[in-house]
């Protein structure tokens, strides 16, 4: 247990680095004294001892002490006890201690204590609970935010780092069966060749030649009467590129595939645990993209649920056919708000890089939106164009569309630019292209499975549909 309700555990003194100085002056002469014999630059974590030698109080040192995770490194640097912030002064030296810097700073603690540790069978440090320091909050309702927004957190990175031996198709359907007896959502599956009956050809397409049968997950959650927002989630649970399979090294991480299924799963934890009014749909098509003798083929022709026709140029452009079904059926229910995530294309991480999520839509006012609640909670995203010319790219010589062009300029708009051909102008649309994957550590994002633009979208939800609930 990260978080406990206290105000006895041992102080901590937040001091962002500008401040250092003029702080220090202000201290007693012996505590000065030491700070400057042991070079203490107002840096990291300083530990202080009283006159028996016993820890007395600790000083952390950061550039900017309300950032999401600029006190990741204290769940890891302190030693077991139990802990409270006791002062924290920003950069002009002001006293900023409140509930809001708590919330940020739990989170920041939470982030920096997450291991993955579920096939460690040799204990650690890292793994045993009794070795992670314990925050003390003053109160219940700070304790409960906190936990809320890192549980969501935490799932996604979970459900991203568990290789897909144990994360196929129904394993994403068990959690999501789970956050539906938890929350009373109503959950539903259609599962292999059922997929055909019920008119989602390529999701079948695309995950029929895997042992693990691919499904659609569906899940609705809240009152009718309320706007109605939906979330979309590429469930590949692994991609080997199919029959145009992938090296080795393409291959190694493609558990991570279903990121945006895992990022949409964690999005609908934080809706429903927060109460958000709104009708929350999650539809998340699961599949393994893998090589038998059925698998589809490049050069084949798939009918999608909306109609259209779709020449495969190549079996490893895999995620936008199955979500182009789950956003036809998603878009035939007209929501208030349509949202798909997905592990979409590399050549987004080329013009982003990979801990900066793309986004496309469809809406020049949800993305300025979206854009300033993401600076709001430090969960940056960059809007990239949906440019209409590039449309010519999916021309195909026998069908409506090809799944992708044979030219990469540009892959990820034209991506983009596919997706938009099955949602209706008249919905609004956001299309999130992540990584969902963190290629090197930093304060309390170690290597591994990531939650990106999640924080940013839960903010610019509760920013529309919570406040305007509120001011009615």
């Amino acid at each position: 247990m990260l978080f406990k309700v206290g105000d006895q555990g041992t102080p901590i003194t937040l001091i962002d680095t500008q401040h250092f100085n003029t702080w220090l002056h202000e201290q007693p002469e012996n505590q000065q004294q030491w700070l400057r014999s042991i070079h203490y630059q107002g840096k990291g974590l300083c530990l202080l001892a009283d006159a028996k030698g016993q820890l007395s109080k600790a000083l952390f040192g950061v550039d900017g002490i309300d950032q999401p995770y600029a006190c990741s490194d204290l769940a890891t640097q302190l030693p077991p006890g139990q802990y409270r912030i006791d002062q924290a002064f920003d950069a002009q030296g002001k006293a900023c201690l409140n509930d809001a810097l708590l919330s940020v700073i739990g989170f920041s603690w939470a982030m920096g204590a997450y291991c993955f540790d579920r096939y460690k069978t040799t204990e650690t440090d890292a793994t045993r609970s009794d070795a992670t320091p314990q925050l003390l909050l003053p109160t219940a309702a700070l304790c409960a935010q906190v936990e809320r927004e890192t549980h969501a957190i935490n799932l996604v990175r979970d459900l991203i780092n568990t290789p897909a031996s144990d994360m196929m198709p129904k394993d994403l359907a068990a959690c999501v069966d789970g956050l539906g007896k938890t929350y009373g959502a109503e959950v539903s599956h259609i599962e292999g060749d059922d997929l055909l009956t019920h008119n989602y050809p390529t999701i079948h397409a695309v995950g029929r030649a895997s042992e693990h049968a691919p499904r659609l997950i569906d899940l609705r959650w809240g009152d009718s009467a309320h706007p109605k927002v939906t979330l979309v989630g590429k469930g590949v649970c692994f991609d080997s590129g199919g029959l145009d399979v992938k090296d080795a090294a393409g291959m190694r991480n493609m558990k991570k595939d279903m990121g945006g299924a895992a990022h949409v799963i964690g999005l609908a934890q934080l809706i429903m645990s927060h109460q958000l009014p709104v009708r929350l749909r999650l539809l998340v098509p699961a599949v393994e993209n893998a090589i038998a003798h059925n698998a589809y083929r490049p050069g084949d022709v798939v009918t999608t649920r909306k109609g259209l026709t779709v020449e495969i140029h190549n079996t490893d452009a895999e995620g936008r056919l199955v979500l182009c079904d789950a956003l036809a059926e998603a878009d035939s229910e007209a929501p208030d708000l349509l949202i798909d995530m997905a592990t979409l294309t590399g050549s987004c991480r080329v013009a982003l890089g990979t801990e900066l999520p793309g986004l496309f839509t469809n809406r020049n006012d949800v993305a300025t939106a979206l854009s300033q609640a993401g600076e709001a909670v430090a969960d940056p995203i960059w809007r990239l164009p949906l440019h209409a010319p590039y449309k010519e790219f999916l021309n195909s010589d026998i069908a409506d569309l090809v799944n992708c062009p044979s030219s990469p300029l540009g892959a990820a708009i034209v991506a983009a630019l596919y997706l938009e051909a099955f949602v209706s102008d008249s919905t609004a649309w956001c299309h999130f292209d992540i990584m969902a994957w963190n290629t090197r550590a930093l304060p309390g994002r170690p290597v591994g499975g990531e939650a990106v633009a999640l924080r940013a979208v839960f903010k610019y939800l509760q920013n529309q549909y919570a406040t305007k609930a509120m001011e009615k």
